[in-house]
């Protein structure tokens, strides 16, 4: 018999979305306080209803992140410690350093200054990338061919990255997020191992990127982070580089994963589509129907700092528990008819795909701004567009989307 705790640690139930849903319903309905001892995984607790994993996210005082944020098999874990390739990421810190290192970059990605410095690049942006899927004749794979390159131009040109290094960016990103998936892994490698050689392929080149933002500074992100001071001290070399991949990998997999996602939900629904079409003013609002639906990042873990109840049950000090975002996101107390794809639902907004609180997502507002602009240039321009093909999702925890989305269609 299958565990249902198996859904956030087998990578390959998330490429199977109609089936995640149901056994995470199943999970929210019976068991929306799950205890998970795996092989081979770290025990952990997991909740799938909307207003506990609100609950959890509204007391970041309680509930840390300094010990583990991501679900990862023991071995693998291990292997990083051993390695020394161990990350540390923003969204591996708690306060006060959380907020400090936060703070580095987060003026920039402020709304008001993202309108300012980005609305017309996005709009040159959306319109480039729809050129390139119009130039391919009316057959393309969209995930691989647009919706990977897109977000991933977007906030390389942020950090400041050469446009001729994208191509290794992306192949990066695709090993660190996805390396239970055969196609995505590093070749040659040990699934352990290649995990140790991305990251360390990718402190690498952002090593040098941050000594030539020291020595050179420009306007970009790259060279706040380079010459960041926290509490007056310049920031260590493995915040540097941890900060580097968490801005290169999460800004671009999850919003490609949302543009992919979105646009395989119009062509599954065309009366919405058609109605986006007449209703422009509906794209901001079906954006974050897109987001909820897809839920690009699909957990995270937090550790609890003392003994905690919930649904009646102690979670002792030192426990784990997973927020399972992908599962809030389908609550059927919060979303009427949650698998309905409905781009005028009301509350589409109160999703968790962005997480909440103190560790919301930095680039929330750009992610947003960037489908936004391309749903804006893409569907004035679209006559018609169908599936053509089998679609795939990565295997992977974290974050997960299309890889395979054929398609054909027709231009105006």
């Amino acid at each position: 018999m299958v565990s249902p705790g198996s859904i956030f640690t087998d990578t390959a139930a998330f490429a199977d979305e109609a089936a995640w849903h149901a056994a995470a319903r199943e999970l929210r309905r019976h068991r929306p306080l799950l205890r998970v001892e795996a092989d081979g995984w770290p025990p952990f607790w997991a909740l799938t209803r909307y207003d506990d994993v609100m609950e959890i996210e509204r007391r970041p005082e309680v509930w840390l992140n300094t010990r583990r944020v991501f679900l990862q098999p023991i071995d693998q874990s291990a292997a990083q410690k051993a390695s020394g390739t161990d990350m540390r990421m923003i969204i591996q810190m708690d306060d006060p350093d959380h907020k400090g290192y936060r703070g580095l970059t987060a003026a920039w990605f402020r709304p008001a200054t993202l309108r300012q410095t980005m609305d017309s690049r996005l709009r040159e942006l959306a319109t480039r990338f729809v050129d390139q899927m119009a130039a391919t004749g009316g057959t393309c794979d969209f995930a691989s061919e647009i919706a990977k390159f897109y977000p991933l131009h977007v906030i390389m040109s942020i950090l400041g990255v050469s446009e001729s290094d994208e191509g290794r960016m992306l192949r990066l990103t695709q090993e660190l997020l996805g390396p239970d998936d055969a196609e995505l892994q590093r070749p040659g490698e040990e699934r352990d191992q290649g995990l140790v050689e991305t990251i360390l392929d990718f402190f690498a080149y952002f090593q040098r990127l941050s000594a030539d933002r020291r020595s050179t500074p420009t306007e970009d992100v790259a060279s706040r982070i380079a010459n960041g001071l926290v509490d007056g001290e310049p920031i260590g070399d493995l915040e540097a580089m941890s900060y580097y991949v968490i801005l290169a990998t999460a800004g671009h997999d999850t919003t490609s994963s949302a543009l992919a996602g979105g646009l395989e939900a119009l062509i599954r629904h065309p009366a919405s589509r058609r109605r986006l079409q007449e209703e422009p003013a509906l794209i901001p609002n079906a954006v974050d129907e897109m987001l909820r639906w897809t839920s690009p990042v699909k957990q995270f873990l937090r550790t609890s700092t003392e003994d905690y109840v919930i649904h009646g049950q102690t979670i002792p000090t030192g426990d784990q528990v997973l927020l399972s975002f992908a599962a809030a996101n389908y609550d059927e107390t919060v979303f009427e008819e949650p698998s309905r794809f409905d781009i005028a639902r009301p509350n589409a907004d109160r999703h968790l795909a962005f997480g909440f609180g103190k560790h919301f997502c930095l680039g929330a507002q750009l992610a947003r701004m960037e489908l936004r602009a391309f749903f804006s240039e893409l569907l004035p321009r679209l006559d018609d567009i169908e599936i053509a093909g089998e679609c795939q999702r990565v295997q992977a925890n974290i974050v997960s989307g299309f890889k395979h989305l054929p398609v054909s269609f027709r231009m105006r």
